[in-house]
Order: structure tokens, then sequence, then C-alpha cells
């Protein structure tokens, strides 16, 4: 058995295809003609340009627009004007085009890989994977060709690119191993999209695993098996057909209200990152959107978007959610989020310097474009704004304040928008914790970021594996901290959401319906699955449970009561 990183859930049997990728090695010479060198480039940028245009299309109808829509950023990193200015100026100055190519995508992508946080470091892959398809371009060389395959085929690559995963025979394929990537590459969001199994980052699968070879993938555990026994087969064919079963049983969830075993109405709502996320959302049947993180569209920018271009991204999500609840969190930037045109200074440890609203507060007028087009876009939905790590009540009335600035100018230019727009907080620190009664009473609501409060409670970075058994949610001061924030929240009277992915866990659920959480902010494709677990609790049940856990003094003891007690 090989272990990899759980990146779509299913279980898939079948036989193996080892994908080779081509040889794109190049022999560097200098161009007798730069100018003929330098067409020669701009003939592969237009073919590479146009190959993935056609993809495009291919996906939005295999998976849709969310997935497709990566495929769009390979256009704007082979378009970028920098990275072409980079390849013309080392053509000019004695490289062919391949070097050129090569040098200039190398060079962005060791940026992009060196960053903290996963999400850019993704870009790293997408960069690589234009660099690859210009190369096999100017080389004439065919990229790995997943489009016909035999039935019930497991995948095996080194790496699943986006280029690759377009003109993917979705029909025949029954799971995919990779050697690389991680739950938020994009290969993982592809798999995901196309609903196959897949693990990976398995060590050396190419090599230990030949075509032809029977095997297994299961996507939950991340788990990979290779010519398994009869016995195995037999049991996990069991697992696959209980889990279709599952699925299946989960649809029946689809379109009714959330809400618990004796009738207490709870909001399930999506986390989503892009604004075409939003279809998922909507497709996944989520009861509106719990946090709609805005620093993607800074992240994929080479300059600050203007109050326009944000506009357009929040509007095109207030009205896909057609009325329903859309809370978006305001530039978290800074910590693991660096955004190179921001030209952030470093710090020896930024997680606890200049990032998220104290970036955006010293940045006011910077600041006002985004709650300015917040503001525009509450007139086509309900938008709601959310300020992240917050740990004083100074940072929120500052904020509210230019709120008010970005309204009377609006007021002044004749601009719709929703005057009653709720303002209110991400809690993800002790402070704001420690504070919560204040902030409720400046705050219109509460949304929960576990993610970094379970970090910063515990001082445990969730990256290092050293300190990884000190970064869960059981831990006893996690528990009283989520209690105390979501009861100052309730005694206000105000809306207490969780956005961290202790949301959606199975095991907790049960807790915070007894602590009173009223929203639950997941990932679309758990939104059924965690509407089937909170109609299987009473309150009085939830209660009863809670009591018990809340006694217990180490998170090893939580666990294993929540686990025993699950339904």
């Amino acid at each position: 058995m090989f272990k990899g990183v759980n990146a779509s859930d299913g279980f898939g049997i079948g036989v193996a295809q080892v994908a080779v990728a081509p040889d794109l090695s190049f022999t560097p010479s200098v161009p007798e003609d730069t100018e003929q060198e330098k067409a020669r480039y701009e003939a592969a940028l237009k073919l590479f340009v146009s190959q993935t245009n056609n993809q495009i299309e291919r996906m939005t109808q295999s998976v849709g627009e969310e997935a497709a829509a990566i495929m769009g950023a390979h256009i704007e990193f082979a378009e970028d004007e920098g990275i072409k200015d980079m390849v013309s100026g080392s053509i000019d100055a004695g490289m062919c085009a391949e070097q050129a190519v090569s040098e200039a995508y190398d060079q962005y992508c060791t940026m992009f890989s060196q960053m903290d946080d996963p999400l850019f470091r993704e870009r790293a892959a997408d960069v690589a994977d234009v660099k690859t398809g210009l190369l096999a371009d100017l080389l004439g060389k065919q990229v790995v060709d997943l489009s016909t395959l035999p039935e019930n085929s497991i995948v095996v690559v080194h790496e699943l690119t986006p280029s690759m995963t377009a003109d993917i025979d979705k029909e025949n394929v029954a799971g995919i191993v990779t050697e690389t990537g991680g739950r938020t590459s994009h290969s993982a969001i592809i798999a995901r999209a196309l609903e196959i199994p897949a693990v990976l980052s398995v060590e050396d699968a190419t090599k230990n695993i030949k075509t032809g070879d029977m095997v297994i993938v299961d996507g939950g555990a991340g788990d990979v098996i290779a010519k398994p026994t009869k016995d195995e087969l037999e049991s996990y064919r069991a697992k696959a057909k209980a889990y279709a079963d599952d699925k299946a049983a989960l649809e029946s969830y689809r379109g009714k209200p959330t809400v618990t075993a004796d009738g207490e109405s709870k909001l399930l709502v999506a986390n989503i990152g892009n604004p075409d996320d939003a279809n998922s959302a909507a497709e996944h049947d989520a009861e509106g959107v719990g946090l709609f993180r805005s620093e993607f569209l800074f992240m994929d920018a080479t300059e600050l978007p203007s109050e326009d271009e944000q506009f357009a991204a929040y509007q095109k999500v207030a009205l896909r959610m057609k009325g329903k609840p859309v809370i978006i969190r305001t530039l978290d930037v800074g910590g693991d989020k660096e955004i190179p045109y921001m030209n952030l200074q470093k710090e020896d440890n930024p997680f606890m310097g200049f990032r998220a609203v104290r970036y955006c507060l010293n940045n006011p007028e910077q600041y006002k474009v985004q709650l300015t087009a917040l503001l525009r876009a509450s007139a086509f939905g309900d938008i709601k704004i959310m300020l992240p790590l917050v740990t004083s009540i100074d940072e929120v009335r500052q904020a509210r304040a230019l709120v008010e600035e970005c309204k009377a100018d609006l007021d002044a230019r004749g601009v719709a928008y929703n005057k009653d727009v709720e303002v209110g907080t991400m809690v993800e620190t002790p402070a704001a914790s420690l504070i919560a009664d204040d902030l409720a009473a400046e705050c219109d609501f509460f949304s929960i970021g576990t993610n970094d409060l379970i970090g910063y409670t515990m001082c445990a970075d969730r990256g290092n594996e050293r300190v990884a058994y000190l970064y869960e949610v059981y831990q006893p001061a996690v528990l009283r901290s989520l209690k105390r924030i979501i009861a100052e929240g309730n005694e206000a009277g105000i809306m207490v959401g969780m956005c961290g992915e202790a949301a959606a866990d199975p095991l907790l659920i049960p807790v915070l319906l007894s602590f009173g959480l009223g929203e639950f902010s997941v990932s679309a494709p758990s939104i059924l699955r965690t509407r089937r677990i909170i109609s299987q609790w009473t309150k009085e049940e939830a209660d009863a449970l809670t009591e018990k856990v809340m006694a217990l003094k180490t998170a090893a003891g939580v666990k294993a009561a929540l686990q025993a007690a699950a339904k």
C-alpha cells in the first residue's frame, strides 16, 4: 500500500495507465536572427492560447465554469506583459526561444513556490504548466494525452496539470494517482469537479506502479493499493458500493431546509474563493455564502484591482446567489498571503505582523476602494462586509467609519447601495474571543475562523508536523473559546456563524449545535452531508453529549467521546 494526500473522495478500482511526460529537453543556442526567433516565440504563444481556449470550451461543457476558469489563469500567465518582455529581452540578448521561455517561467515559478500560502504556491504549478505547453509547441512535441483511455483506467502520472485534465476521458477514468500536489492544488480541484477519486503526492508512483497493474484508489483515506489480493478487491468493491449508496442517499437532502431533529433552523452556506465558485455553491444547494475570500481578486492581478473590477466580481456573486446572504471578507493580505505588487516589508513573524485589517486601515484610500465596491454590490443582493483578524474595538470602529465615508461618497455620486449593509467580524484571535462581548456590541454578526483561532490559541502552526498534535479543534482551550464567542454573540442578538474547516467536522457538529451556532459555512461539496448530520441531533441530545465533552481534559479524550457518540 502507498500513502498519499486524500484529494478527491471515492473508490476507484481499475487498471493502471502510467502516463509519461514528453522529453522537452533542448540544447541552448544563439539565434542567427533574433527577430525570426521572436517570431517563433510569438507563433508558439498564439498556438498555446488557441489550444487553451479550446480546452476551456471543452471543460466548461464537461465540468462547468468553475473548473474551466483555472485554465484562464494559464492564458493570463502566457500573455503577461512582464513575462513576454522578459522572454523577448532574453532573445535580444542572444538566447534561443526555448531557453528564454524556460528561464523566464522558471523565475516566476521559483517566486511563487517560495511563498508561504499554499494557494499562492499552487500558482507555481500553473506557471510550470504554461512553460511545458510553450516548450512543447516550440519543440513540436505532444503533451500527455488523456483523451483516449481504456475503460476503468487508473491514471498514474507525475503531475496532473490542468491542461492534461482539460481533455481527460472522464467516463473511462476510475481513479487518479500523482506524485505531486495537495488538496488545494488545481489537479485536486479538477478531480473533485470531475468526481474522480484521487490520491496525490504518492512518492515514486510512476516507478512502483506499472501499466496493466490492477490498482485500488481510496480517495478518502489517501491510500493506493497496487496488485491487490482477492480479499482486498472484494473488500473495496463493497466499500465502493456503500459509498455510492450513501452519496445517493444524500440527494434526499437537496432542496430541504437545514433543521435539527427537533426542528431548530440553521443556515448552511458555502465558503468560496472566487466569483465562479458561487456556481458550485448554488449547485450544491448552499443557502448562501458564508465566506468569500476577496484576496483572490488581488492575487490574480498584477496591480490593485479597480473599484469597477471589484464591483463586477462582488455583483456577480450577489446575483448568482439570488438574494441569499453573501459574506465577503475584506482583503486579508500579509502573513502567509504575500501579493508581490503590494511590496510588503519582510517581517520576522508575519503571522503576528502587519496583515489583514491592520494593513487595510493603514492604507485607508486603498481600503475605501474595496469598501465602495462592496457597498455598490449590496444593491444587487444581501452583501455583508466582514473584517479579518480583528483584535480590538478600535479596529472595528475605524473600519465602520471608513464605510460611512464611502456611503457619503456614493450618496454624492447618486449611486445606489444598501444603507443598512451589515458589518461584522471574523473572530479568529484569542484577543477577539476574550472581548467577544464588547465586539458583539459593535458588530452586526460574527463568523468564527477556526483555522487561525486554533493556531493562535494553541501557538501551533498547522503546517509544522512536529506540533500538529496540538493543532486540533478538540483541544479543551479551543472548545472553551468557541463556547464563549457563540454565547456572547447570541446574548447580543447577532448572528454567529463559523467559516473555518471545523464547521463541517461531523464529530464536532453536535457540540456546535449545543453551543448555539446559527450558521455553518462549509465547502460546497460538504453541504448535503452537513445538512444530514445536523438533522440527526436534537438540542437535548447535543447538550447531553457536550456536557460530557466539556468536562474532559484532553483533546484525545474529547475526540474519543465524540467518535463514540457519532451517528
